[in-house]
């Protein structure tokens, strides 16, 4: 069994959902039915939040004329897919789905509150509309088709708006689920992003938790690959925006596409590859839109170089930047010779249930980067305990992935050669031999990666 993820503009309009159902199709023919994870419609997920935000103003109107235009796209898709007799009986499935949204908004808008566990039930209801349309059109031109509610399988803890799965109870009711109906020849269609507590309240696993579903339950039901259909052609060399000529990445290992996502690549959720290094089950990135394309295929090991024996340009298998960055900088002359220093201040972060990014150090300072500041008033009245706390906001972390940088000569100096009109602010090697970045402010992210790809990938811009 296969795995075939689709994002939002992969699902955007009746011509999409129609080029989606000839992809899943193919794909029955030649490995089997699929397992078919699907996001909301693209913008619908935008509109949802934005109905709870009117909401929760006590702007009413606003929050109903955004489930309006979130029903008429559906029921756009729906009548340009169907007969009148099926499209009809799919509406009226659909309306469940808005009439449950509407009541929780207006309860949101009574209370004048909304809470990270509201906001998931809102959120949810784009999958489950996207899905239930992909299901019935695929069903009515002939395939045998399983729509699948991702809560009953996607069991997760109840940390709403980033929730976690639960791995022993995703595994069983997968097998039994998924597995089952995969097994008697269905093709199984379910919702990314969306999953439920082990007492059914809805859970979300954050924005863009589509391909996190889908490398989780591609796990959990033992699938042999796992695509990840999307609007490019696969991991490139850079953001396409900044440099129109980046370059598609045949193929990288697990850990550079962690480093890549997690470091500002868009075209995958950061935990995407975790489950799947687990079980070694290769992901592959594909285009909707250019299906024949050859995409961008993660696995563990990609063919080895000799370090100092290539070009650099081979050695560096792509640059990413993650903009809206905020640096902590902590210096304290407690810190000299003292143990336990770092241990106390990472304590606070974990605390506060906050991510770090980057860390310098030396023998009377500790430099930080974090991409969330919702708790970053605590964190710092935490942190003065032990120093003086500068923050700096609006930066911008930019990263050169590659292979064997340890075993290469000369690597750094060519990355800062190419950046000597550029004021960089911290500078981290990381723990791998895979990467080297460095903080710059928001203002110089693009230029960096210009500079950066122009140097090392030989492309004029």
């Amino acid at each position: 069994m296969i795995v075939m993820k689709f994002g939002g503009t992969s699902v955007g309009s009746k011509e999409r959902f129609e080029q989606v159902y000839a992809l899943i199709s193919k794909a029955n023919n030649v490995d089997g039915p699929p397992l078919v994870v699907v996001s909301a419609m693209s913008g619908v997920t935008n509109a949802l939040i934005e109905a709870a935000n009117h909401a929760v103003r006590r702007n009413l109107d606003g929050a109903l004329a955004q489930i309006e235009m979130i029903g008429q796209k559906h029921i756009d898709a729906a009548k340009g897919l169907l007969d009148a007799t099926s499209a009809q009986a799919l509406l009226d499935d659909l309306s469940t789905h808005l009439a449950e949204l509407e009541s929780v908004l207006r309860g949101i808008n009574y209370l004048g509150e909304l809470s990270k566990r509201s906001l998931d039930v809102v959120s949810s209801i784009g999958e489950l509309l996207s899905s239930r349309v992909l299901a019935e059109y695929a069903g009515s031109r002939g395939l045998k088709v399983k729509w699948v509610d991702a809560r009953q399988v996607l069991i997760t803890d109840d940390n709403f708006g980033k929730s976690n799965p639960l791995w022993a109870e995703v595994e069983k009711r997968a097998q039994s689920i998924i597995g089952e109906a995969v097994n008697h020849g269905f093709t199984v269609i379910t919702q990314g992003f969306i999953g439920a507590t082990l007492d059914g309240i809805t859970t979300t696993l954050g924005r863009g938790g589509s391909d996190y579903s889908a490398s989780i339950l591609g796990v959990a039901a033992n699938a042999s690959r796992i695509e990840i259909w999307t609007d490019v052609d696969g991991m490139m060399t850079c953001d396409p925006r900044i440099v129109p000529e980046a370059q598609v990445i045949s193929q990288v290992t697990f850990q550079e596409a962690a480093e890549l996502a997690y470091f500002g690549a868009k075209v995958l959720h950061p935990l995407t590859i975790k489950p799947a290094v687990e079980k070694n089950i290769p992901v592959k990135v594909l285009n909707t839109m250019r299906p024949d394309s050859s995409g961008t295929l993660i696995q563990a090991n990609v063919e080895e170089i000799e370090a100092d024996s290539v070009p650099l340009s081979q050695r560096i298998c792509a640059i990413a930047s993650k903009k809206n960055i905020t640096a902590l900088f902590i210096s304290s002359p407690r810190m000299l010779m003292a143990h336990g220093f770092l241990a106390k201040v990472f304590t606070v972060f974990d605390r506060h249930k906050t991510s770090i990014d980057l860390i310098a150090t030396s023998e009377v300072s500790l430099s930080i980067t974090i991409d969330s500041t919702e708790n970053l008033t605590a964190i710092k009245e935490d942190l003065a305990e032990w120093g003086e706390i500068k923050v700096m906001n609006n930066t911008a972390i930019v990263t050169v992935v590659g292979r064997q940088f340890r075993g290469s000569s000369g690597i750094a100096g060519e990355v800062f050669s190419a950046m000597k009109d550029i004021n960089i602010l911290v500078i981290s090697g990381g723990a791998s031999e895979i990467n080297l970045s460095f903080l710059v402010l928001n203002e110089d992210a693009d230029n960096a990666v210009v500079q950066l790809h122009k140097h090392f990938f030989g492309v004029r811009v």
